[in-house]
Protein backbone atom coordinates (compact mmCIF):
# COMPACT_ATOMS: atom_id res chain seq x y z
CA UNK A 1 0.00 0.00 0.00
CA UNK A 2 1.72 3.67 -0.87
CA UNK A 3 0.25 7.09 -0.49
CA UNK A 4 0.86 8.82 -3.42
CA UNK A 5 3.69 11.34 -3.63
CA UNK A 6 3.62 15.42 -3.55
CA UNK A 7 5.61 17.47 -5.77
CA UNK A 8 9.66 17.40 -5.61
CA UNK A 9 11.57 19.29 -3.31
CA UNK A 10 14.75 21.67 -4.72
CA UNK A 11 16.60 20.55 -1.67
CA UNK A 12 16.72 16.83 -2.84
CA UNK A 13 19.37 15.15 -4.46
CA UNK A 14 19.76 15.17 -8.28
CA UNK A 15 20.38 11.94 -10.72
CA UNK A 16 23.63 11.52 -13.34
CA UNK A 17 20.59 12.75 -15.65
CA UNK A 18 20.20 16.03 -13.85
CA UNK A 19 16.77 15.45 -12.85
CA UNK A 20 15.26 15.73 -9.10
CA UNK A 21 15.62 12.84 -7.47
CA UNK A 22 13.21 12.19 -4.39
CA UNK A 23 14.16 9.68 -1.04
CA UNK A 24 12.22 7.28 -0.72
CA UNK A 25 10.98 5.92 3.01
CA UNK A 26 9.22 2.87 3.67
CA UNK A 27 6.73 3.06 6.95
CA UNK A 28 6.15 -0.05 8.81
CA UNK A 29 3.64 0.50 11.23
CA UNK A 30 0.46 -1.68 12.21
CA UNK A 31 -1.67 1.63 13.06
CA UNK A 32 -2.78 3.15 9.52
CA UNK A 33 -3.92 6.43 11.42
CA UNK A 34 0.01 6.94 12.24
CA UNK A 35 0.65 6.02 8.59
CA UNK A 36 -1.36 8.19 7.22
CA UNK A 37 0.08 10.77 9.45
CA UNK A 38 3.34 9.79 8.85
CA UNK A 39 3.43 9.66 5.22
CA UNK A 40 1.56 12.83 4.86
CA UNK A 41 4.12 14.73 7.01
CA UNK A 42 6.94 13.20 5.34
CA UNK A 43 5.54 14.30 1.64
CA UNK A 44 5.51 17.43 2.95
CA UNK A 45 8.95 17.66 4.00
CA UNK A 46 9.71 16.72 -0.28
CA UNK A 47 10.17 12.45 0.65
CA UNK A 48 8.26 10.03 -1.28
CA UNK A 49 6.69 7.32 0.94
CA UNK A 50 6.21 3.59 1.04
CA UNK A 51 3.41 2.47 3.64
CA UNK A 52 3.27 -1.27 5.05
CA UNK A 53 1.07 -2.55 7.97
CA UNK A 54 2.70 -5.74 8.72
CA UNK A 55 6.45 -7.23 8.49
CA UNK A 56 6.24 -10.03 6.58
CA UNK A 57 4.63 -7.89 3.73
CA UNK A 58 7.09 -5.17 4.02
CA UNK A 59 10.26 -7.63 4.40
CA UNK A 60 9.50 -8.88 0.96
CA UNK A 61 8.98 -5.19 -0.47
CA UNK A 62 12.04 -3.77 0.87
CA UNK A 63 14.12 -6.64 0.05
CA UNK A 64 13.10 -6.71 -3.38
CA UNK A 65 12.98 -2.91 -4.26
CA UNK A 66 15.10 -1.02 -1.71
CA UNK A 67 13.63 2.99 -0.38
CA UNK A 68 16.60 5.09 0.78
CA UNK A 69 15.45 4.58 4.60
CA UNK A 70 12.80 2.36 6.68
CA UNK A 71 11.04 3.46 9.66
CA UNK A 72 9.91 0.45 11.91
CA UNK A 73 7.37 0.10 14.35
CA UNK A 74 8.31 -1.91 17.03
CA UNK A 75 5.16 -3.75 18.26
CA UNK A 76 3.43 -4.96 15.02
CA UNK A 77 1.45 -8.63 14.35
CA UNK A 78 3.06 -11.26 12.22
CA UNK A 79 6.28 -10.00 12.33
CA UNK A 80 7.21 -7.27 14.77
CA UNK A 81 10.22 -4.40 14.57
CA UNK A 82 13.05 -6.44 16.24
CA UNK A 83 12.19 -9.67 13.83
CA UNK A 84 11.97 -7.30 10.79
CA UNK A 85 15.42 -5.43 11.20
CA UNK A 86 16.73 -8.73 11.94
CA UNK A 87 15.58 -10.52 9.20
CA UNK A 88 16.66 -7.49 7.43
CA UNK A 89 20.34 -7.58 8.42
CA UNK A 90 21.00 -10.82 7.29
CA UNK A 91 20.91 -8.98 3.57
CA UNK A 92 20.99 -5.44 3.96
CA UNK A 93 22.63 -2.19 5.76
CA UNK A 94 19.55 -0.20 5.14
CA UNK A 95 19.31 2.50 7.51
CA UNK A 96 16.35 2.12 9.92
CA UNK A 97 15.10 4.12 12.47
CA UNK A 98 12.56 3.10 15.01
CA UNK A 99 9.75 4.26 16.03
CA UNK A 100 9.30 3.22 20.17
CA UNK A 101 6.98 3.81 23.06
CA UNK A 102 8.18 5.10 26.49
CA UNK A 103 7.61 1.22 28.02
CA UNK A 104 9.45 -0.68 24.72
CA UNK A 105 12.94 1.16 26.22
CA UNK A 106 14.94 -2.82 26.14
CA UNK A 107 13.49 -3.00 22.76
CA UNK A 108 14.53 0.08 22.14
CA UNK A 109 17.96 -0.63 23.02
CA UNK A 110 18.40 -4.39 21.63
CA UNK A 111 17.19 -2.49 18.29
CA UNK A 112 20.01 -0.41 18.10
CA UNK A 113 22.22 -3.74 19.45
CA UNK A 114 20.93 -5.70 16.14
CA UNK A 115 21.90 -2.85 14.22
CA UNK A 116 19.21 0.47 14.04
CA UNK A 117 20.51 3.47 13.19
CA UNK A 118 18.25 5.83 15.51
CA UNK A 119 15.13 5.23 17.47
CA UNK A 120 12.11 8.40 18.38
CA UNK A 121 9.95 7.93 21.24
CA UNK A 122 6.15 8.36 20.35
CA UNK A 123 4.60 10.64 20.41
CA UNK A 124 7.00 12.42 18.39
CA UNK A 125 7.36 15.80 16.26
CA UNK A 126 7.28 15.69 12.70
CA UNK A 127 9.62 18.10 12.20
CA UNK A 128 12.60 15.90 14.29
CA UNK A 129 11.64 12.60 12.37
CA UNK A 130 12.38 14.45 9.19
CA UNK A 131 15.64 16.05 11.01
CA UNK A 132 16.83 12.73 11.89
CA UNK A 133 15.93 11.07 8.37
CA UNK A 134 17.91 13.64 6.59
CA UNK A 135 20.84 13.62 9.19
CA UNK A 136 21.02 9.37 7.94
CA UNK A 137 20.73 10.21 4.40
CA UNK A 138 22.90 12.89 4.41
CA UNK A 139 25.69 10.44 5.92
CA UNK A 140 24.83 7.85 3.68
CA UNK A 141 25.17 9.09 0.45
CA UNK A 142 28.32 7.89 -0.08
CA UNK A 143 27.08 4.15 0.17
CA UNK A 144 24.89 4.77 -2.75
CA UNK A 145 26.76 6.31 -5.07
CA UNK A 146 26.93 3.76 -7.86
CA UNK A 147 30.21 2.55 -9.36
CA UNK A 148 29.25 4.02 -12.53
CA UNK A 149 28.89 7.89 -10.83
CA UNK A 150 31.98 10.07 -11.95
CA UNK A 151 34.86 10.06 -9.39
CA UNK A 152 34.79 12.70 -7.08
CA UNK A 153 37.48 15.12 -6.17
CA UNK A 154 39.36 15.95 -2.47
CA UNK A 155 37.80 12.18 -1.64
CA UNK A 156 38.88 11.51 2.42
CA UNK A 157 41.92 9.24 2.26
CA UNK A 158 41.58 5.75 3.51
CA UNK A 159 42.63 4.63 6.88
CA UNK A 160 44.88 2.35 8.51
CA UNK A 161 45.17 1.24 11.88
CA UNK A 162 47.16 -2.46 11.79
CA UNK A 163 44.68 -5.02 10.85
CA UNK A 164 41.49 -2.28 10.53
CA UNK A 165 41.37 -0.42 6.90
CA UNK A 166 38.29 2.20 6.64
CA UNK A 167 37.36 3.50 3.30
CA UNK A 168 35.45 6.36 4.02
CA UNK A 169 34.79 7.09 0.60
CA UNK A 170 33.12 3.93 -0.83
CA UNK A 171 32.03 2.85 3.40
CA UNK A 172 34.29 -0.02 2.99
CA UNK A 173 35.76 -1.86 6.25
CA UNK A 174 38.33 -4.41 6.60
CA UNK A 175 39.46 -6.42 9.52
CA UNK A 176 42.76 -8.59 8.61
CA UNK A 177 41.89 -8.36 5.39
CA UNK A 178 38.27 -9.46 5.65
CA UNK A 179 35.13 -7.14 4.87
CA UNK A 180 32.59 -6.03 7.93
CA UNK A 181 29.81 -4.59 6.94
CA UNK A 182 28.77 -1.62 9.10
CA UNK A 183 25.60 0.75 9.09
CA UNK A 184 26.41 4.43 8.40
CA UNK A 185 26.27 5.04 12.25
CA UNK A 186 28.54 2.24 13.42
CA UNK A 187 31.11 3.46 10.28
CA UNK A 188 31.42 7.16 11.60
CA UNK A 189 31.69 5.75 15.28
CA UNK A 190 34.52 3.63 14.60
CA UNK A 191 36.17 6.29 12.44
CA UNK A 192 36.24 8.83 14.86
CA UNK A 193 37.82 6.11 17.02
CA UNK A 194 40.34 5.38 14.61
CA UNK A 195 41.04 8.62 13.56
CA UNK A 196 42.75 9.28 16.80
CA UNK A 197 44.08 6.03 18.33
CA UNK A 198 44.36 5.48 21.47
CA UNK A 199 42.88 8.59 22.93
CA UNK A 200 39.35 8.12 24.69
CA UNK A 201 35.84 9.88 22.80
CA UNK A 202 33.63 10.45 25.30
CA UNK A 203 29.88 9.34 24.45
CA UNK A 204 29.12 13.16 23.74
CA UNK A 205 32.11 13.56 21.15
CA UNK A 206 31.06 9.87 19.51
CA UNK A 207 27.55 11.43 19.15
CA UNK A 208 28.57 14.12 17.74
CA UNK A 209 30.81 12.31 14.99
CA UNK A 210 27.71 10.06 14.34
CA UNK A 211 24.91 12.51 14.90
CA UNK A 212 25.93 16.16 13.86
CA UNK A 213 22.95 18.07 13.18
CA UNK A 214 22.03 19.19 16.77
CA UNK A 215 19.86 15.78 17.60
CA UNK A 216 19.50 14.52 20.99
CA UNK A 217 21.22 10.85 21.63
CA UNK A 218 21.39 9.72 24.74
CA UNK A 219 24.31 7.72 26.00
CA UNK A 220 22.86 4.07 26.07
CA UNK A 221 22.53 4.64 22.35
CA UNK A 222 26.32 5.06 21.85
CA UNK A 223 26.80 1.96 24.13
CA UNK A 224 24.59 -0.06 22.32
CA UNK A 225 26.44 0.70 18.93
CA UNK A 226 29.85 -0.17 20.25
CA UNK A 227 28.49 -3.50 21.50
CA UNK A 228 27.46 -4.23 17.62
CA UNK A 229 30.84 -3.14 16.72
CA UNK A 230 32.43 -5.58 18.79
CA UNK A 231 29.91 -8.20 17.87
CA UNK A 232 30.38 -7.93 14.08
CA UNK A 233 34.49 -7.81 14.31
CA UNK A 234 34.66 -10.87 16.26
CA UNK A 235 32.66 -12.38 13.78
CA UNK A 236 35.42 -12.15 11.79
CA UNK A 237 37.93 -12.78 14.53
CA UNK A 238 36.53 -14.36 17.71
CA UNK A 239 40.03 -12.63 19.94
CA UNK A 240 39.11 -8.73 18.38
CA UNK A 241 39.62 -6.51 21.55
CA UNK A 242 40.73 -2.98 19.45
CA UNK A 243 37.78 -1.25 20.92
CA UNK A 244 38.62 -0.51 24.50
CA UNK A 245 36.34 1.00 27.38
CA UNK A 246 37.35 3.86 30.01
CA UNK A 247 34.44 3.37 32.18
CA UNK A 248 32.94 7.01 33.25
CA UNK A 249 34.90 8.11 30.12
CA UNK A 250 34.00 6.74 26.92
CA UNK A 251 35.75 4.46 24.12
CA UNK A 252 39.46 4.38 22.59
CA UNK A 253 40.79 2.45 19.37
CA UNK A 254 43.45 0.40 20.72
CA UNK A 255 46.70 0.53 17.93
CA UNK A 256 47.99 -1.92 19.92
CA UNK A 257 45.69 -4.33 20.16
CA UNK A 258 45.01 -3.96 15.90
CA UNK A 259 49.05 -4.37 15.16
CA UNK A 260 50.20 -7.63 13.03
CA UNK A 261 48.41 -10.76 12.18
CA UNK A 262 45.99 -13.07 12.55
CA UNK A 263 48.29 -15.71 13.08
CA UNK A 264 50.88 -13.35 15.29
CA UNK A 265 47.68 -11.90 17.04
CA UNK A 266 47.72 -11.74 21.21
CA UNK A 267 45.26 -13.59 23.08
Amino acid sequence: MSVPASPSSASEPRSAQGETRRHTIALVDDDRNILTTVSIGLQAEGFSTRVYTDGETALKAILENPPDLAIFDVKMPRMDGLELLRHLRERSSLPVIFLTSKDEEPDEALGLAMGADDYITKPFSQRLLAARIRAILRRSELVRTGPEEPIQENLPEPVVRGRLALDPARHQVEWDGQAVSLTVTEFLILEAMALRPGVVKSRNQLMDAAYNDDIYVDDRTIDSHIKRLRRKFRAVDPAFNAIDTLYGAGYSFSDEHAAGTAAGQEG
